[in-house]
């Protein structure tokens, strides 16, 4: 059986961060009106009007170490009622309950009006889509927004009215709630007909109030505007001081020849403003010069300075300015949440010391307890026996101090070594050498050779049947060839569970990735077989079935190109890349989410603004099957606009099609067609829309993203240098952005945490 050890010098969060914070984070002055639920008055601890003292302590210390486990405030109620509901509101299938009502009341904008169920947001090819009656989307959505209210009620009563009215997101939270049903009431009265749904705009506000890690980010980004806005500022000069200049170089004059750089690109102060703000991104490089360059090669000179200075300099001095800034005010953000985990752990063990009533100066825990509210705890199975384990070892003097009591939860900031199941005992000599040859890492390696020549192969297959047609095509040969490397894949998992056991071999998530697509392959081969009768080479390629046989081949070609990515484990950094991003994929997720909720907002406004702003011609929306060769003689188009390059799917005709648009021009290129095409139809000032979000996606967060992916790769490969490849297959590093700036967070001092401790609202500790 799989066992798990942990290794020291890591911190582990154990679990996502479910809920928001609660109540402020560092407390307030004890304004609460209910009777205190804990006291330690001089020497000596009493529960008031609460006759199972014992069974309180157990229960509020159980929900302090769960508090610290998840990095959360402990700024809450502690009397027994309200700890048995704070602990059903974070249970896992309330959490996801409510994640899952803020995803269903996302994705409503997919199904209302303007309807994204359609297969092709093309307006010329694109048929009436499906639109919910009135009342539908609006009964979930009002069932959702029931939810939100129960979970307003729900937090608001944990953390009392004084914490409540101090905190601003669940003020917000009051306010969106409010405004939501207000406006959901003017739709319903209105027979779902408004054009306008201003809650659209606020349902993002769900998400972000629902995760303390994106509030962090939020947070940290908004700190970091000021220092971004004065290099912004700096563009923007460089900007116009290059748009003036070009507008002198590039100004008409007599011989008409000469003034193709200022028609197609400095008409105007907005033309000109915009032919450079492109060229800062690169995206109509060397478009934009070539009128002039052709004229004069020094006129290369202005657009080379220009994109020296402008791209290459401050675009690059943006990114090092928000790298560092953020980071800072990042590494500010996981301090707090690392003084949650110490304020939990401390309150725990004042409430257990409490237990025996002994004097202050005595500060100890009996290791029974411990060990009892361990059991309890709701956290990762390796974690408990592992900490546990460490409060065995006081079990001689039967209690610990504070110092142990602390040290003991020191396993969470440890990594997970993972401990593969002792290979199978054979008696037989033969058995015996046959064992050590199977499982000696050569075969691996050998493993990795074979199926590089695999790949070889059917690469060069697809090089000679390049031009052939499916008729032409001598799918006999890639059969038998890849029916022998099946066979031998097939060999070589058979000997490896001989020599490593069924399960020890599956302990390694890489033999499982390999079994089955082997496993997989092997039923395609045979498939084909039973289907076409192979190995007789007189069959008919025709369809036959679900799938003809060139797909079936396509198919099996196709995992075992997928398969060779069974080397990733056995190259050192190749691995490090690869679990930096699975790491960025599981635990960095509130970057993400914020780059949700930009997306969320500005695809909303953009559907307000541009839906049905660009519609195709009349003779080309019925000319669909019809070549671009016959269109232009009734319909002509500029090289290089919207239309020439037949960018109608990309439009803000319903919510779908708009999140697209929005990542083309995230990724800047060829962003210049649509800032042209709508400003052309709809209004110059449109440009603004397109700028705004290139500078909050491309430039801001994407340079956000950078810097958090390098944070997480430098993390990675300062743990993983001095180990080897099997190490870094054993270790699994917990990475999460704690855990990225744990060595340089300072931790808290005792009297820090005893200051913080003695303004909880609730839980009233006298020292």
């Amino acid at each position: 059986m799989e066992t798990h050890v942990l290794l020291a010098g890591n911190v582990n969060g154990a679990f996502d961060d479910y809920g928001s914070l609660l109540g402020k984070e560092h407390g307030g002055a004890p304004g609460s009106s209910r009777r205190r639920s804990h006291t330690v008055a001089g020497q000596s601890c009493a529960v008031e009007s609460d006759t199972d003292a014992e069974e309180l302590y157990i229960q509020q210390a159980v929900v302090l170490i769960e508090d610290a486990i998840q990095y959360r405030s402990i700024n809450h109620r502690v009397d027994a009622r309200s700890l048995h509901l704070y602990r059903w509101y974070y249970s896992r299938i309330c959490q996801w309950g409510l994640g899952l009502a803020i995803g269903v009341v996302l994705l409503l904008a997919f199904v209302e009006r303007p309807s994204s169920l359609s297969s092709s947001s093309d307006p010329r090819h694109r048929f009436p889509p499906w639109e919910p009656p009135c009342g539908f989307t609006e009964s979930i959505e009002m069932f959702c927004l029931v939810i939100f209210s129960l979970d307003l009620a729900v937090k608001g009563y944990l953390i009392g009215w004084e914490e409540f009215r101090k905190s601003k997101w669940l003020i917000g939270y009051t306010f969106v709630i409010s405004f939501s049903v207000i406006d959901w009431m003017l739709s319903v009265s209105m027979a779902c007909d408004e054009k306008f749904r201003v809650r659209r705009l606020l349902r993002p506000f769900f998400l972000l109030q629902n995760s303390s890690m994106m509030k962090k980010t939020l947070k940290c980004i908004k700190r970091t505007l000021p220092e971004i806005a004065s290099v912004i500022l700096l563009l923007a000069l460089h900007l116009c001081l290059f748009t003036m200049i070009g507008m002198l170089l590039f100004a008409k004059v007599e011989d008409p020849k000469k003034n193709e750089e200022w028609r197609l690109h400095f008409r105007d102060l907005p033309s000109s403003l915009t032919s450079l703000l492109v060229l800062l991104t690169t995206a109509n490089n060397p478009d934009v010069m070539i009128p002039a360059y052709s004229l004069n090669r020094a006129y290369s000179i202005f657009f080379v300075t220009f994109s020296m200075i402008g791209t290459y300099c401050l675009m690059n001095l943006l990114t090092a300015i928000i790298y560092n800034q953020f980071r800072g005010y990042l590494l500010m953000s996981v301090q707090t949440s690392i003084i949650r985990r110490r304020l939990g752990i401390r309150a725990a063990f004042q409430i257990l010391s409490c237990q025996g009533a002994q004097p202050a100066a005595e500060e100890h825990v009996a290791v029974d307890l411990v060990l009892k509210v361990m059991s309890r705890v709701q956290m990762k199975s390796y974690y408990r026996e592992a900490i546990i384990k460490e409060a065995h070892k006081y079990a001689d003097v039967s209690y610990m101090d504070r110092e142990q009591f602390k040290k003991i939860f020191d396993e969470l900031d440890k990594d997970r070594i993972k401990e593969h199941p002792p290979l199978p005992q054979y008696n037989s000599p033969v058995l015996q050498r046959l064992q050590v040859v199977f499982s000696h890492y050569s075969l691996t390696i050998l493993g990795n050779a074979v199926a590089l020549v695999n790949v070889i192969c059917i690469c060069t297959i697809l090089v000679l049947n390049a031009e052939k047609s499916t008729a032409e095509r001598d799918n006999y040969i890639i059969e038998i060839i890849n029916l022998c490397f099946i066979l031998y894949y097939l060999f070589e998992v058979c000997v490896k569970i001989f020599a490593f056991g069924l399960k020890g071999y599956l302990s390694y998530r890489n033999n499982i990735f390999d079994c089955f697509l082997t496993i997989l392959l092997l039923v395609l081969q045979m498939t084909i077989f039973v289907t076409y009768k192979l190995p007789y080479s007189q069959w008919d390629p025709s369809s036959q079935g679900i799938m003809s046989l060139w797909e079936m081949v396509r198919l099996i070609n196709m995992l075992i190109v997928f398969r060779f990515l069974r080397i990733i484990p056995d190259i050192k950094l190749m691995a490090l890349v690869a679990s930096t991003v699975l790491d960025l994929v599981k635990n960095l997720r509130a970057f993400a989410g914020i780059l949700l909720v930009v997306y969320y907002v500005f695809a909303v406004i953009g559907i307000w603004l541009f839906e049905g702003a660009i519609q195709p011609p009349s003779e080309m929306s019925l000319l669909t099957n019809t070549s671009m060769g016959n269109i232009t003689s009734n319909f002509s188009m500029q090289c290089g606009t919207y239309e020439q390059l037949e960018y109608w799917p990309n439009n803000f005709d319903d919510f779908a099609a708009a999140i697209i648009l929005l990542y083309n021009v995230m990724i800047v290129n060829n962003w210049q067609a649509f800032l042209e095409a709508y400003s052309r139809h709809t209004t110059e000032w449109s440009k603004i829309y397109f700028v705004c979000w290139w500078l909050t996606s491309s430039v801001m967060w994407v340079n956000l993203f950078v810097a958090v992916i390098l944070e997480n790769f430098i993390y990675k490969w300062d743990r993983s240098y001095s180990c080897s490849v099997t190490d870094v297959e054993r270790i699994r590093y917990e990475t999460s952005v704690q855990l990225m700036f744990r060595e340089q967070i300072q931790e808290p001092t005792e009297e820090e945490l005893r200051c913080q401790l003695n303004q909880h609202p609730h839980l009233h500790l006298h020292w």
